[in-house]
């Protein structure tokens, strides 16, 4: 029987044909053989699908799985219908060892899913979904999977969050830290709101902890209080999918992935996954969101569904979480099992924080103080976690170097892994008291400076070439030191003579003169007291200059060096 033609075929030909073709040129047109055209001239076209229609009722060689399909395959998959052709091969292999099963594992792959396709259950089916403008706007969270992106070569941990207008397919994507609380979601939900001019009749995500209790049985009243107070302030009906049913949120499910590959081709493009600083990502990411939000399609959609969307609210909803702390008397706070410095001028005060997915607002009474990066927890992570700066507390450590040398937070005291490298140089190179001095001194140039990059390099530089003096930095960073010995003032002390205790005592005081006043034997008072001296014999004049040889400086006594002249010495001149 010949083989059939589809209608497609025979239009294109018989149209050739009347254009005044000729039987061979028309049928090398259209790709087809000179008999198949003149079956075509002669009205001998088989119909397309009908020796589908009647199927094949032979074989053309021997099944290999006729022992086994009745007997045993069928009765296990209309018993579990979900049943996969790898286990059912498996299951062969156990029973009936000695055959090479293996090599039918395409043969029960097609029987299989012919069985399921004729006798299986009925799958479920996608229902296209139309949206009206202004009435849906639906968000979720995602995350970039593949290689990390890093920030100054550190991974960086993060989600997106997506928000999307379904009618229009105008998005709003922002980078969120830590998981997906409700702060994270109020903050980049009403900022998307505010980019797009207007809010939406219904709001809809997937089952968040953060929005919904997600219990067992009905949802009525299932929405968390802030949530709900969230969609009131809003205007919009809250919605969502059913738990585990990802695909009832289509509308973003499949926008996700389009947006994270234009991402990562910007990526390859780019050359690499890492950047300077997070501002810098975070551009990236706007660069693509604009890129898709200014195709015409995208933009003239938008402007009519910004004529259906209720007005913004006057004012913002609370997108933070208020914390009430003390300042301890180590200069720091703890929010969240995390242990965050604070400047010292706070120490002892009551402060409020407000909690964001990314940083921390402290405030003192109704007064803005300071914003802090936040530091999430990561799951799995063991021992404590803290975010300090040296330059709430450099003051003070400065004034109680030695402080430094068994200080419970030294290791993030000291800024980056580069400040510790050095650390431990210093303390190789000095003696413990010396380094402790170089470095808080060092790190106070830094802290006033602004340039720790350049202040690490300088005292690398410095202890190379074994000439470490910290009066040479401050002077190379045009700073002068408030204390120390450079920075005592010469002062003239002028002494009062001796002879004016006697007259405190009632004595007879000496003839001013060269101001020496030998002991002299005394009455006393009262018999059997023994007289003592109001004073020994030493020599003053009208005035004395304080020598700084004369000052204690180490443990090895007035002027007189602990450790050897040296770098040790030069390094806190």
């Amino acid at each position: 029987m010949p083989a059939p033609l589809s209608l497609r075929i025979k239009e294109q030909y018989m149209a050739k044909r009347a254009r005044g073709l000729s039987q061979q040129i028309a049928a090398d047109a259209v790709g087809i053989s000179v008999r198949s055209a003149q079956r075509i001239d002669r009205g001998e076209l088989q119909p397309e699908g009908q020796q589908q229609q009647r199927g094949r009722h032979w074989r053309t060689r021997a099944d290999p799985l006729a022992e086994v399909w009745e007997n045993v395959l069928l009765p296990m998959l209309e018993k579990a219908p979900q049943l996969e052709p790898q286990t059912l091969l498996l299951h062969l292999e156990r029973s009936f060892p000695g055959q090479e099963w293996y090599r039918r594992k395409r043969t029960l792959q097609r029987r299989v899913e012919q069985w399921k396709a004729l006798h299986g259950p009925s799958r479920d089916v996608m229902f296209l979904q139309e949206h009206g403008p202004g009435v849906l706007g639906i968000s979720d969270f995602t995350q970039l999977k593949g290689d990390p992106i890093t920030i100054a070569g550190a991974a960086f941990e993060h989600r997106l969050f997506h928000f999307r207008l379904p009618y229009s397919g105008w998005c709003h994507v922002e980078v969120i830290h830590g998981g997906e609380s409700f702060v994270a979601l109020s903050e980049a939900l009403q900022n998307a709101l505010a980019f797009c001019g207007g809010v939406p009749a219904e709001h809809r995500t997937d089952s968040l902890s953060a929005c919904f209790r997600n219990r067992d049985g009905s949802y009525a009243g299932d929405y968390t209080s802030r949530y709900r107070e969230l969609c009131a302030h809003l205007g919009v009906i809250a919605s969502r999918n059913n738990r585990g049913v990802a695909h009832e949120n289509g509308a973003i499910e499949g926008p996700h992935r389009h947006w994270k590959r234009r991402l990562e081709q910007q990526l390859i493009q780019r050359g690499n996954r890492d950047f300077e600083t997070e501002a810098e990502y975070r551009q990236l990411v706007a660069q693509v969101t604009a890129t898709l939000n200014s195709r015409h399609e995208v933009a003239g959609k938008l402007e009519i569904e910004r004529l259906h969307l209720q007005p913004l609210p006057v004012e913002r909803f609370a997108d933070y979480e208020p914390l009430v702390v003390r300042v301890r008397s180590t200069s720091t706070i703890e929010v969240r099992c995390v242990t965050y410095s604070v400047p010292s001028r706070l120490i002892g005060q009551q402060l409020t924080v407000h909690l964001r997915h990314d940083r921390l607002d402290l405030f003192l009474r109704s007064q803005f103080v300071e914003t802090l990066p936040r530091l999430h927890r990561r799951a799995g992570v063991s021992g404590p976690w803290r975010r300090i700066d040296f330059r709430h507390v450099i003051e003070s450590l400065r004034r109680k170097p030695r402080a430094l040398l068994r200080a419970q937070l030294q290791n993030v005291l000291l800024p980056g892994d580069r400040w510790r490298q050095l650390w431990r140089a210093l303390l190789a190179a000095l003696p413990p008291d010396e380094a402790a001095k170089v470095m808080v001194d060092a790190l106070h140039v830094a802290a006033k400076t602004d340039d720790l990059a350049g202040v690490e390099r300088y005292l690398r530089r410095a202890l190379r070439s074994g000439d470490l003096s910290l009066s040479c930095l401050r002077d190379h960073y045009g700073l002068r030191p408030p204390r120390g010995l450079t920075a005592l003032p010469q002062l003239d002390i002028p002494e009062h003579h001796l002879s004016s205790y006697d007259e405190l005592l009632g004595r007879t005081s000496q003839p001013a003169g060269t101001g020496e006043c030998p002991a002299i034997a005394v009455e006393t008072a009262a018999p059997g007291t023994v007289p003592q001296p109001v004073a020994s014999g030493r020599t003053t004049g009208p005035g004395r200059r304080l020598e700084s040889s004369q000052l204690p400086l180490r443990p090895g006594g007035a002027g007189t060096p602990a450790t050897p002249p040296g770098a040790a010495a030069a390094a806190v001149a």
